[in-house]
């Protein structure tokens, strides 16, 4: 990616007034449903634990020695509003990651997420496609289990499959090959299989949902009760674009305590640096988190598909190459 000094907008005209319409009609729709809209901060004190996920950071003047953070998500601030209320919310707002820069990435965007308290999982699937099929029409959905996608496709069990049988699997794949030869991670690797291989062959005319990760990957969601080998988690994709990541949300403060340390494990392992765990969201669930499901979507990904097209940067007033 190059930088330009452009001054002119990444967007044409019609694209942002695409852009507007996409934003009132996802309003509307949780409108309809009852659902508040909140506006939570951008800067926090505390960033996320996950491996996979880097917070962009600042400071201010006036407290020259506390870091902030320019939240991945708004989900630890939401999820306190809902403890405190218990009420169903929905946002729309900017979040920053920093990481790849690409056709499907731009390191600040729009994210909708929203919580609905008392919905299950499979309720909160149902509504998520019910605002796909509202915005980019009525197209056919395919369900499917996170092992289901493996063995389909790479005929393999994601669940008891050894790192060595990933690998070995892996490397008849020729654009993977030498990656996986590199890697001994198990999640890194499945990742790397679900990423590359399995979500490409996903048909690019439908909704495809793919639930029941496995545990290890389950992030803020609830294991399984009939099986503790997965977890309550669910993706969307729409013509291999990944669009939505959702969990029956995990309430036990203690499961969450121990999944922020085990991050900080990993992420010692990896040579990253350690982030402290926001103590504020663990009092949040100890005080009584309500049964909840929720989920994060890509607007601007959402409004590629609406628009049909192949880059972000499109889509975005300006993109990070002449913001």
């Amino acid at each position: 990616m190059q930088l330009s000094d452009n001054w002119r907008p990444s967007a044409t005209l019609a694209t942002l007034k695409q852009r507007a319409a996409l934003l009132r009609a996802v309003r509307e729709f949780f409108s309809q449903r009852d659902v508040l809209e909140v506006d939570t901060p951008l800067l926090s004190r505390f960033g996320v634990t996950d491996l996979h996920l880097e917070n962009l950071t600042t400071e201010l003047q006036a407290f020259p020695k506390l870091p902030l953070f320019l939240q991945t998500s708004p989900e630890y601030a939401m999820k306190r509003l809902v403890a405190a209320h218990q009420t169903s919310i929905y946002q729309l707002g900017k979040v920053f990651r920093d990481d790849l820069v690409g056709r499907h990435h731009n390191p600040e965007f729009t994210m909708l997420e929203w919580y609905r308290v008392g919905f299950t999982m499979t309720q909160l699937i149902d509504e998520v496609i019910a605002l796909l099929q509202l915005t980019l029409g009525s197209l056919p959905v395919t369900q499917l289990s996170y092992q289901q996608a493996f063995l389909q496709t790479l005929q393999l069990d994601p669940l008891t499959a050894t790192v060595a049988e990933i690998k070995a699997n892996l490397s008849q794949h020729r654009h993977v090959a030498e990656l996986s030869a590199r890697e001994d991670d198990r999640d890194t690797l499945l990742q790397l299989a679900m990423s590359v291989i399995i979500e490409p062959s996903f048909c690019p005319k439908s909704i495809t949902v793919i639930n029941d990760f496995p545990a290890s990957q389950a992030a803020l969601a609830q294991l399984c009760r009939h099986d503790s080998r997965v977890a309550k988690r669910f993706e969307v994709y729409v013509g291999g674009i990944e669009l939505a990541n959702g969990y029956q949300e995990l309430t036990d403060a203690s499961q969450q305590q121990q999944r922020f340390e085990h991050d900080n494990v990993l992420r010692q392992q990896h040579q990253k640096p350690e982030r402290m765990a926001d103590f504020r969201l663990i009092a949040a669930l100890e005080s009584g988190f309500p049964e909840c499901a929720g989920v994060a979507l890509g607007f601007d990904r959402l409004l590629m598909l609406q628009s049909k097209k192949d880059d972000i940067a499109q889509v975005l007033p300006f993109a990070i190459s002449c913001a």
